[in-house]
């Protein structure tokens, strides 16, 4: 798909509405790398600004809303290529097709009137006719509204889209790591042909050194395709869990899915509605017409999910599973929703101080609280196999990376202003504690975070479960910090491990 070759049609300058999206946000540095200079229409320019790319000297902004159609023509007033990546499924569901169709044809008439040449849009692969969900429906009314005037249209048609923060790919993920036996509409025996998110972006980035795509409408998809219950199980394998079972039944519907799928995993109803909806189409390239015109190696499903699987793993160099390498723009929830609690608390001692109480978690001094519970976790810890509460600690003052404090381990520590302790406990996911100290005025404000990445179901539902206990627990325990240190040096170590024991 001419990857990696130099943009030929003269657009120097390119237009990319949607830049802050899935797609968008991934498309703009592809037109970087080739040359192009790109002009983002945005509301909010801290979104750009926060991206690697955001600084560069070939990215332009523009403020403002897309249904101002004046602002929009002048916002793309030289560019001679138009890229639009916007769809409104995060609004109320009655209001998202009309907006979509609102918004696109204000568009093309500010394309029209500024001397686009082109706009290349990515909408939704599906049989035509009628039939189609409300969401594929709006994809074809968007279509025609960009089609309005005459501005020549190059539509690529994509179904699922593979790729780490992909909702629909998200969506599938959570499910089939969560549920080993899932209750499915009949739809999933409905075949569909996904695609690569890094082929989707080969396939836009192709389109501007192609000039027979323009004003064509073309069908892209992956290397193969499958039922989505075949894709289900590419997955698991892919996580490597044991094949799912899967039941479908006739009764249930999208809005009884949404619902499901918004209790299990982390997208929202409003967003899994269109998803769920949209399993009753048959989504499948119609012929190769995109492929002959723009030739290149797509991946296989198995290769997608794959691809999609290590972006969440990082680059190996990471020290936390929470530094995991989730590309920015990602939905918060990429690479697996982390659930947080955090408290805060004002010090009346100097950060050097505070900081050296949070040293003194676990051992003998213990947890600052609740010790019986943290005794009982312990005791349980043992039960299935984990260290429980017997490794101690190596000294009551001192800390280093590395570590072991009790069923935690050390894995981050900067003196006086951060310590990082990841949980080795049996659990059902992945735990850190982190504590983070700041000078606050004459004082300091030490901040406690909580994290746990789930697991399966069984990870969701032990989240759960001990929430009612943080409070008691970890409340208790910055309370304890905030004590220790402000009673200073005046106390012996002995008596304050004496206390933890009473307690």
């Amino acid at each position: 798909m001419n990857n990696g070759t130099p943009l030929i049609t003269g657009a120097s300058t390119v237009a990319v509405a949607g830049a802050t999206g899935y797609v968008g946000g991934r498309l703009v540095p592809r037109l970087l790398d080739g040359g192009c200079h790109v002009r983002c229409l945005v509301r909010d320019q801290h979104k750009i600004l926060a991206r690697p790319w955001g600084s560069n000297p070939r990215v332009s902004l523009v403020l403002g809303d897309l249904s101002a159609e004046d602002t929009v023509a002048s916002a793309l007033a030289g560019c001679r290529v138009a890229f639009y990546l916007v769809h409104s499924m995060k609004v109320a569901r009655r209001e998202y097709a009309r907006r979509d169709r609102e918004i696109a044809g204000r568009f093309a008439r500010a394309a029209h009137r500024a001397g686009v040449a082109r706009i290349i849009y990515l909408g939704g692969l599906g049989e035509t006719g009628d039939g189609l969900s409300e969401h594929l429906a709006s994809r074809r009314e968007v279509e025609s509204a960009l089609a309005s005037t005459p501005v020549p249209v190059t539509v690529l048609r994509a179904a699922m889209i593979i790729g780490a923060g992909s909702a629909s790919f998200e969506t599938l993920r959570y499910l089939v790591e969560r549920l080993p036996v899932m209750i499915t509409p009949r739809w999933v025996h409905t075949e569909c042909q996904p695609i690569a998110i890094g082929d989707v972006l080969n396939y836009l980035v192709a389109c501007l050194s192609t000039p027979e795509t323009t004003g064509k409408t073309l069908d892209i998809g992956g290397a193969e395709a499958a039922t989505y219950v075949d894709i289900m199980q590419t997955m698991a394998r892919a996580l490597g869990l044991r094949a799912r079972r899967v039941i479908p039944v006739p009764v249930l519907t999208p809005h009884l899915s949404s619902l499901w799928i918004h209790l299990v995993t982390p997208v929202s109803k409003d967003i899994a509605r269109p998803l769920a909806e949209g399993l009753r189409n048959r989504v499948v390239c119609r012929n190769d017409e995109a492929s002959r015109l723009m030739p290149g190696r797509r991946l296989t499903i198995t290769e997608a999910v794959s691809a999609a699987l290590e972006a969440h793993s990082g680059d190996g160099s990471s020290t936390s599973w929470t530094d995991a390498g989730v590309i920015p723009g990602d939905p918060d929830w990429a690479g697996g929703k982390v659930f947080v609690d955090r408290r805060a608390t004002r010090v009346r001692v100097p950060p050097a101080e505070t900081f050296g109480a949070v040293c003194r978690v676990g051992g003998k001094q213990g947890w600052y609280s609740a010790g019986w519970l943290w005794r009982l976790r312990g005791a349980i810890d043992r039960l299935a196999g984990g260290p429980g509460l017997s490794r101690g600690r190596r000294h009551p003052e001192e800390i280093r990376y590395g570590d072991a404090l009790d069923f935690w381990r050390v894995t981050d520590i900067d003196p006086h202003r951060r310590l990082a302790l990841r949980a080795e406990m049996k659990l059902p996911g992945d735990a850190e504690l982190e504590f983070a100290v700041q000078p606050d005025g004459r004082g300091t404000r030490l901040t406690q975070t909580a994290r746990f990445k789930p697991r399966g179901l069984g990870g969701l539902l032990y989240w759960w479960a001990v929430l009612p206990v943080h409070h008691f627990v970890f409340q208790r325990m910055l309370g304890g910090i905030r004590r220790d240190a402000e009673k200073g040096d005046g106390e012996g170590r002995s008596d304050r491990a004496r206390r933890a024991d009473r307690r």
